[in-house]
């Protein structure tokens, strides 16, 4: 008998059956993937590999790491329900020092497979690596497909804060009115964190760096808050999510925090472990997640990590 996914602990199966919840499976992708059934999953949300050499894959020319991907895309495909999403999260590829754009070259293989863009995304972050030979890269992409016309959308669940909630109408018969929702605004393409920030076209949510209270010994960790506005927006309660290279497996804690049933793949056992983990811890109540909706930290210019070093003036002086 399979344990319902609060006040009795978490029961986590490492191989699919359409009778568990939560289910993380040690192996290949693509092999993974052919053994699901068709028809099944409302939303599939995952962060590839980006081919640049990171510990868990092998880079590859960027021909080589495209066509490697394509069978496996066309089994995300067939295991999508006719009404559900794709959210695919890339960067970039790199080589010698030039930008190769993912989200670019992955639009073409997803409509070539006969999916339909409803968004893209742009995930902002403020931290990560600095460059010297061109601005920092501080943005990523995510691609929403859908398979058809008729997808799941729920607005309410993802509304932001009106800047002006108290507009109103100015002409007709509801004049006077107001003329926003009570439950708040639809976000458009713009997912912020930050009150000040609704306008812009990012999604402002930090990034998984040391001091990130989710942090685990994965190098390119995705921020359970992320999935988590894919999850509520795109899916209903007791539904599918599938992540074919789950890491950690913050998309499985996303869907479990959301009475979501939730399969994971991904072929390092380290990972798995350390997700496995996560999720009893996350059924117990001790795991630190970043709550959704939390702003970012904004420095007030007192701290002294915030203050300009008093020996950079020196050596201003010496020059």
């Amino acid at each position: 008998m399979v344990k319902t996914l609060f006040n009795e602990g978490f029961h986590v199966a490492d191989s699919f059956s359409p009778e568990e919840r939560l289910v993380l499976a040690c192996d290949d992708s693509l092999n993974f993937a052919k053994e699901l059934p068709a028809n099944f999953f409302s939303l599939i949300v995952t962060s590839p590999p980006y081919n640049i050499g990171k510990e868990y894959e092998e880079r590859l020319s960027l021909e080589q790491y495209l066509a490697a991907q394509k069978p496996l895309l066309a089994e995300l495909v067939r295991v999508l329900k006719v009404d559900g999403s794709i959210c695919w999260q890339v960067g970039n590829y790199v080589e010698d020092g030039e930008i190769f754009p993912l989200d670019i070259y992955y639009y073409g293989i997803f409509k070539a497979l006969g999916l339909q863009l409803r968004n893209r995304i742009i995930w902002h972050f403020e931290h990560g690596l600095h460059c010297s030979q061109r601005f920092s890269g501080r943005y990523e992409t995510i691609l929403w497909f859908t398979k058809t016309d008729d997808y799941q959308f729920q607005l309410d669940p993802v509304r932001v804060p009106a800047k002006y909630p108290g507009k109103l109408h100015f002409k007709g018969e509801k004049r006077g009115l107001p003329s926003g929702n009570p439950l708040g605004k639809n976000p458009s393409d713009v997912w912020t964190i930050v009150a000040d920030d609704w306008e812009r076209a990012v999604w402002k949510i930090p990034n998984v760096k040391a001091n990130h209270p989710e942090k685990t010994e994965h190098p390119c960790q995705f921020p359970v808050e992320l999935v988590e506005r894919c999850v509520l927006a795109l899916t209903r309660k007791d539904q599918w999510v599938y992540d074919p290279y789950c890491g950690v497996g913050s998309t499985l804690i996303a869907a479990a925090k959301h009475g979501r049933k939730a399969v994971g793949c991904d072929r390092a056992h380290e990972y798995l472990d350390a997700a496995r983990e996560r999720i009893q811890r996350f059924g117990e109540g001790t795991l630190r997640l970043r709550p959704l909706g939390k702003p970012v930290h904004t420095p007030t210019g007192k701290e002294k990590v915030a203050q300009r070093p008093a020996a950079w003036d020196k050596e201003t002086t010496l020059l």
